[in-house]
């Protein structure tokens, strides 16, 4: 089994991408790699051609693969919702929900489950890249641990750790974690990587000279600042408030940024349209004055209506309408636009039914299977591929003017008699240049039509080009017990 793992210093130091990267790198040398992640706490899932659901930057790192996704490459996947619990996702499907206390209990019957993936995976390719969660550094979560140093200890996977010198305190960072982790799991660690770094790299050659030393881990490379890695879909919704403003006289998209927002790379496509301005908006501001407002996919729909309206956004987002404004609903925003959604079985906590914002004559049941799918569909003449992954089933008098047709039979979505407020189940279908363009047509701006998978493929393409330069690729191959 040839195996090697990334793990971070902490959370957002850049192990998604740089995984990404390497399987792009790897694969174009022509070796058979695949991603793997033991378990992830995302609520920005992808779907697999089987109907499971895997995180979604191990998505983008089978992409990165060249590969087909499958569930084995995140056998646990959390999806956090309201009051402190979380779904949990066990080879792609629904296993239950726990609690965060009850979880940590329970997650260490997993590891079994999470070994039988990683074999599954090895005995398909010739190298699996494994990316850790979080920091092995947090040393009050190492009991019943299958993230980071449980997972590599079983399996016996050599461990690079990497740190973000862009947010300061790097040398602190790498050498403190071996001064805290246990001396077992340090023995794991034989290297690290230092990540996002702007400017000179030989201005820090003293400093990663430190690092040995302090160490006693070989150094693999330090990594420039990668451009193009926005590009990529994020994993964590902290990204989501560092968003900059646009330029001015642009369109103006506006999107709430809701607690418990999911799916949130259905955004990207736009991020990247010269003639628009994606504006996120973070709690304790108002939403501003727009052309389309969009209401994002949601894991705890009534959590996250109540809180938009603590907000006063559902004030704003019916006079933005009043004044002619478009809006577009996503899955769990489709479901606020509504007159209803209604809990009975308690799946989203102690509320059983809360009133939506009105703008959609539909009212949604929170009961029935998960639906977890692929799906290609057509609106406005515009054909698109996406997804969906929801609990709820919504229907009404606007259903009878669906937004799409699904597999070529099945209506999708609503729309209202304006036709200004649309409401979809369907996610990544803004990925399509073609109705990403229909729908930027609507609201008077142009699209450069182009795919978005298309721009991320070529993202991959540039960021391996550079991690050939930053890393030792050879020594990370060797160490992984794979010959280059």
């Amino acid at each position: 089994m040839a195996g090697l793992m990334l793990q971070g210093t902490g959370s957002d130091v850049g192990k998604s991408v740089l995984v990404a990267g390497l399987c792009r790198a790897l694969a174009n040398r022509g070796m058979n790699v695949l991603p793997f992640k033991p378990q992830n706490m995302s609520n920005n899932a992808a779907v697999t051609p089987d109907g499971g659901e895997i995180g979604r930057a191990q998505a983008t790192q089978a992409l990165a693969a060249r590969a087909e996704l499958h569930t084995d490459m995140n056998p646990v996947l959390l999806k956090p919702q309201a009051d402190r619990t979380s779904q949990v996702v066990v080879h792609g499907r629904l296993r239950g929900t726990l609690g965060s206390s009850t979880f940590r209990q329970a997650r260490g019957a997993l590891l079994d489950e999470v070994m039988e993936s990683y074999a599954r995976l090895c005995a398909r390719c010739e190298m699996v890249v494994v990316e850790g969660a979080g920091s092995p550094a947090e040393i009050n979560l190492r009991a019943g641990d299958i993230a980071n140093m449980g997972f590599a200890r079983q399996a016996g996977v050599p461990v690079v750790l990497v740190g973000d010198i862009d947010r300061g305190g790097v040398i602190a960072a790498l050498a403190g974690t071996k001064a805290v982790i246990d001396p077992d799991d340090a023995a794991m660690i034989r290297g690290f990587i230092v990540n996002k770094f702007r400017g000179d790299p030989a201005l820090f050659a003293d400093g990663y000279a430190a690092i040995e030393r302090l160490t006693d881990w070989r150094g693999f490379g330090v990594v420039p600042w990668l451009a193009r890695a926005h590009y990529l879909p994020s994993e964590d919704a902290v990204v989501l408030e560092r968003a900059g403003a646009g330029a001015a006289g642009r369109k103006r998209i506006a999107c709430p940024i809701l607690p418990r927002i999911a799916n949130f790379d259905d955004l990207d496509p736009l991020k990247a349209e010269p003639e628009v301005e994606l504006i996120m908006v973070p709690p304790g501001s108002h939403i501003p004055v727009c052309d389309l407002v969009v209401l994002p996919g949601s894991k705890a729909t009534i959590a996250d209506l109540r809180f938009l309206r603590d907000q006063g956004w559902d004030i704003d987002i019916i006079a933005h309408h009043r004044r002619g404004g478009a809006v577009l609903g996503i899955c769990g925003g489709y479901q606020m636009l509504g007159r209803a959604i209604r809990d009975p079985l308690g799946i989203e906590g102690l509320v059983d039914e809360v009133d939506g914002l009105g703008m959609l004559d539909v009212e949604t049941v929170l009961a029935g299977n998960k639906q977890v799918a692929q799906v290609s569909g057509a609106a406005w003449g515009a054909g698109f591929m996406g997804y969906e992954i929801h609990m709820g089933r919504t229907s009404g008098a606007d259903h009878a003017r669906p937004f799409s047709m699904l597999n070529g039979a099945r209506p999708d979505g609503a729309q209202s008699a304006d036709g200004l407020v649309i409401g979809t189940y369907c996610h990544g279908l803004l990925s399509s240049g073609a109705l990403r363009s229909a729908l930027l047509g609507r609201i008077g701006a142009g699209s450069h039509g182009a795919e978005h998978g298309v721009r991320v493929d070529a993202a991959l393409d540039d960021i391996a080009v550079v991690l050939e330069k930053a890393l030792d690729i050879d020594g990370l191959v060797a160490l992984a017990g794979c010959r280059a």
